[in-house]
């Protein structure tokens, strides 16, 4: 595992920022002045934020820490003279996009708007989602360090356990924050990690990230916000009219994240240097190499089932977008190569949340997930081939990315999805859907009605 998940290891250090020294290295006595009164004010609220915190993780601090990095960060403009004017590009985009997506999918749109969000938006409103991905990890950890201490050491300890627990909330809260921060400053989408991890039915853009991707590629940066729209709008539509998908996703990687065993004697070994009542021995046990994860058996089942998946639908998004553009777009083709170069190889968004969680959402088989949706859709049609999403059992595996061809002539062979409605099929598996219609007298079996008098909705 090459990167640490949070607090397994220190914080990224802090860039030097406009508050650091001048360069020439001076600093007026002002300066320090005014610098000593924000840390004791940030000190100040980190402790009473650790008062009012529950669970393992400080996310009020996490949010402050990240917002506070994220004070210069606009919205971005991309180039137009207003930040409502590249609201309204963005918008626009978005619904250029769902045009040309409807020709390509059965699946209906899935956003009712395309908006813009600065990188502070991005943290308010995927901060629900990072909470439920990264508790378990925190919990896993926080738990195994209280296990680890003796019995001897827990009750000398008494109530600072409770302190113990709130500075190690502290102490991922402040990590989470400084990784959102980063994640904020590098996305390009709300999707783009291949998580839902904003508001269901929202297609969100951020120009401002956009705008630095954009420097280095000699493309208008039109055609980009446009290609970037279709990639969100086509992943919004798979989590928005595929009921299993969004649920199947988060829970792998929670299952991934409540695997992770701390290794007790190495908590054993640094227990002992532990004194409760000073947060910079807990920092400096929480930093320590000591505590990595090895990754279990059932850990590395859920991790080949999220890759599998992941490469799936962005194998799937690849191909849509594709045949949605056509020859739309001059530069589609090279936006195609550069996206994918940089969901494969991992760009800071990736090796962020491999931070947060301890994995990596690299779809590392999505030139194969794409080379098998397209086979699917030329051989079979889109209606069969976006069919496969209607139910998590049609869905290819691991082994048909390595023989696709057996796959395609597999959806070949004659079989039930032959004489499946896909968009019936969709519809039939929302949650809502699986609610049974309650039973009233007039629709009981004759045997049913003279058996008495029904039960009431306790069960008595």
């Amino acid at each position: 595992m090459s990167n640490l998940p949070f607090g397994f290891g220190p914080p990224d250090p802090d860039k030097p920022g406009d508050n650091g020294p001048s360069e020439g290295g001076q600093q007026s006595g002002a300066d320090a002045f005014n610098q000593l009164g924000q840390m004791l004010s940030q000190l100040g609220q980190m402790l009473s934020q650790a008062g009012s915190s529950s669970g393992p993780v400080n996310y009020d601090l996490a949010k402050q820490i990240a917002l506070q990095k994220l004070s210069g960060s606009a919205g971005g403009t991309m180039g137009f003279a207003s930040s409502g004017d590249a609201d309204s590009a963005v918008r626009d985009a978005g619904h250029l996009a769902e045009l040309w997506l409807d020709a390509a999918t059965i699946l209906p749109a899935g956003a009712s708007a395309t908006t813009a969000w600065s990188p502070r938006d991005w943290v308010h409103k995927t901060l629900p989602t990072w909470q439920r991905l990264c508790d378990p990890v925190a919990q896993q950890v926080s738990g195994a360090w209280v296990e680890a201490l003796p019995d001897e050491a827990k009750q000398a300890a008494g109530p600072l356990l409770s302190m113990v627990g709130q500075m190690g909330g502290m102490a991922f809260g402040s990590q989470l924050g400084n990784a959102l921060a980063q994640l904020a400053a590098d996305v390009l989408t709300s999707t783009e990690v291949g998580l839902p991890l904003g508001p269901e039915g929202t297609s969100a853009l951020l120009p401002a990230n956009i705008e630095k991707f954009t420097e280095g590629l000699e493309l208008p940066s039109s055609e980009v916000l446009v290609f970037l729209a279709a990639r969100e709008a086509a992943h919004q539509r798979l989590f928005s009219h595929v009921p299993w998908l969004r649920q199947r996703l988060l829970a792998t990687v929670e299952e991934f994240a409540r695997g992770i065993k701390v290794d007790t004697s190495a908590l054993e070994q640094l227990a002992g240097q532990v004194d409760p009542s000073n947060p910079a021995s807990i920092e400096e046990a929480l930093s320590s190499g000591l505590l990595e994860p090895q990754t279990t058996p059932e850990q590395q089942a859920a991790l080949n089932r999220l890759e599998t998946l992941l490469a799936l639908v962005e194998g799937w998004v690849d191909v849509v977008v594709a045949e949605a553009v056509g020859d739309r777009l001059p530069g589609a083709g090279a936006l195609r190569e550069t996206l994918r170069r940089r969901r494969a190889t991992g760009g800071p968004a990736e090796q962020t949340f491999a931070t947060l969680v301890g994995l990596e959402l690299r779809p590392r088989r999505m030139r194969a997930a794409s080379a098998l949706w397209k086979l699917v859709g030329d051989q079979h049609g889109v209606d069969k081939r976006d069919g496969l999403w209607s139910h998590p059992d049609l869905m290819p595996n691991a082994e048909d990315l390595d023989d696709p061809m057996e796959f395609s002539e597999r959806l070949g062979q004659p079989g039930e999805l032959d004489d499946m409605d896909p968009m019936a099929e969709l519809e039939r598996t929302k949650p809502e859907a699986k609610a049974e219609p309650e039973t009233t007298p007039e629709t009981k079996p004759d045997a049913a009605k003279d058996d008495g008098p029904e039960d009431d909705d306790s069960g008595h």
